[in-house]
């Protein structure tokens, strides 16, 4: 295996600056439900990392719905939905490694109406 170039880049995968809402609440969390709101500063097929109102949990899952840019046909409005676990965490920055995503069209009932499996 041959090294392409020296890089300290850690993550195999592509970042795009991605600037959309992202609405996020903790899975597994001890308090009784951890939700917020912040806006995405990136977006990877691996990873997402967004600002956050209060520091998130290291290692916990988190549902994650950002109104995505997007439109299916040109005129539905999507959402991209993902599962993943938190990576980094900062007091208003957090990264999400995805482990499970789908797109969905916007509903009238908001980013997370689907919240509960």
């Amino acid at each position: 295996m041959t090294n392409s170039g020296a890089t300290s880049e850690r993550r195999g995968t592509s970042r795009y600056p991605v600037r959309e809402e992202v609405k996020y609440r903790v899975i597994q969390s001890r308090s009784p439900k951890t939700v917020g709101s912040g806006t995405t500063l990136n977006i990877g097929s691996g990873g997402i990392l967004f600002t956050t109102e209060e520091k998130l949990p290291m290692g916990r899952m988190v549902e994650l719905a950002v109104n995505w840019p997007a439109r299916l046909g040109g005129t539905c409005p999507l959402k991209f939905v993902a599962m993943g676990r938190v990576v980094r965490s900062e007091d208003n920055v957090a990264a999400v490694r995805i482990e499970r995503y789908e797109f969905k069209t916007r509903g009238a009932n908001g980013l997370m109406r689907d919240a509960e499996d």
